[in-house]
């Protein structure tokens, strides 16, 4: 790196555009984003074990055209943003408190995990049985495609993350409530509810999406009874309180169909690696893998085959994308501790990893694939670990 004035007298380091281990590339002496090179290093100056060309696998939510409104705000990560991602999409949304993101539903299913605050969510489906419900941070609901449902913020208001199994879906595809009062004749809407025109009188004229409203009463003076009762899957599940695999290099949460049954096309996994540690060397089977990064700094080498690998990094508010079958790591390249999710659009979450398989060879068959020794074999674990750090 070079060292150059700031503006301000201090010295900062400059990224150079030159590998160290092979002494390839040349400074960079044009216009440039030098925040943008320090919080990429690994794209900026990739390991010489890069090779090819993989697509873009990366997109931050700060990218992203953020829509504002009274009662909050949303923006989307969709197949537009991010051509490759076309298993999933997502919305990161707030809400102040009492704000509400109206009654509404899709045409695909909704996955969604709360990051900060709380909401009230409700729902009916087709059978007239009801679900309403408060949501904390580190619990997730999930709506079937069709399900009409609302989300409203309490005390502190809250912000989430939607997934959708639909990787060109867009908040603008809504089918709301407010849209469709907005567009229906009023003598229709007399004849539907049995009631006078007038009663239409104040209906909204376009579609409402996010307004602010007051925060709601508590939970038990809000319940609404249903004849039918109440749905017979839960549509929420407490990810965070789950008890998590624990390993040497941190901690992972699966939630799938297994463990939450009414989630049926989206599976999940939570995974905490602790500084110095990796998510393990290994692929999925059976889908593409959606990422969305909470906390930490990240690097990801992607392998898909014929010679060619690409190394990424990531940040809080990043997307990551691995296309099916790619062989990956993750791992942890800052102080505190890295948490990320890993999304599938699958009811099952399946993984292989490369250790096991090795183990789980006969131990000559992957010396001569491999022309390694017994150091490396005997070392093979034949349990799985999805994170590890070894000291």
């Amino acid at each position: 790196m070079d060292r150059q004035p700031n503006g301000t007298g201090e010295v900062t380091n400059v990224p150079q555009p030159i590998r160290e281990e092979d002494g390839a590339g040349a400074t960079d002496l044009g216009p440039r984003d030098i925040m943008r090179d320090l919080e990429n290093p690994d794209m900026f100056v990739p390991p010489v074990t890069d090779s090819g060309r993989i697509p873009n696998l990366k997109f931050s939510f700060s990218d992203t055209n953020m829509q504002l409104y009274k009662g909050g705000w949303a923006r989307e990560v969709t197949i537009r943003e991010l051509p490759i991602a076309t298993t999933l999409a997502a919305v990161n949304m707030r809400l102040t408190p009492g704000g509400v993101r109206e009654m509404h539903w899709h045409k695909q299913a909704e996955w969604a995990y709360m990051l900060l605050g709380k909401a009230r969510i409700t729902a009916v489906d087709q059978n007239g049985r009801n679900f309403i419900s408060d949501v904390s941070e580190g619990e997730l609901w999930y709506f079937p495609p069709g399900i009409p449902h609302s989300i409203q913020g309490l005390e502190e208001g809250c912000e989430f993350l939607l997934v959708f199994d639909d990787g060109s879906f867009s908040e603008s595809d809504t089918l709301s409530i407010s849209d469709w009062f907005a567009h229906t004749p009023k003598d229709i809407l007399t004849a539907n509810f049995g009631v006078p025109k007038h009663a239409f009188s104040h209906i909204p004229t376009k579609q409402k999406y996010i307004f602010q409203s007051n925060i709601p009463n508590a939970l038990g003076n809000e319940k609404v009874k249903s004849p039918y009762g109440t749905v017979p899957k839960s549509f929420t599940h407490n990810l965070l309180g789950q008890k998590p695999i624990k390993t040497s290099g941190g901690t992972v949460r699966i939630v799938d169909s297994t463990i939450f049954p009414v989630s049926t096309t989206i599976a999940a996994a939570l995974v905490e690696v602790v500084p110095g540690g990796i998510r393990e060397m290994h692929w999925h089977p059976n889908t593409d893998e959606w990422q969305y990064y909470l906390t930490g700094k990240a690097r990801m080498t992607v392998f898909a085959g014929q010679g060619t690998a690409r190394t990424f990094n990531y940040r809080a508010g990043d997307v990551g994308y691995v296309p099916f079958a790619f062989g990956h790591y993750i791992q942890n390249i800052g102080n505190e501790s890295l948490w990320f999710l890993e999304m599938f659009k699958s009811r099952r979450f399946e993984d292989i990893s490369l250790n096991q398989w090795m183990a789980l060879t006969p131990p000559s068959l992957v010396e001569e694939n491999l022309d390694v020794g017994p150091e490396l074999i005997n070392a093979l674990r034949k349990e799985k670990w999805p994170v590890v750090k070894y000291e």
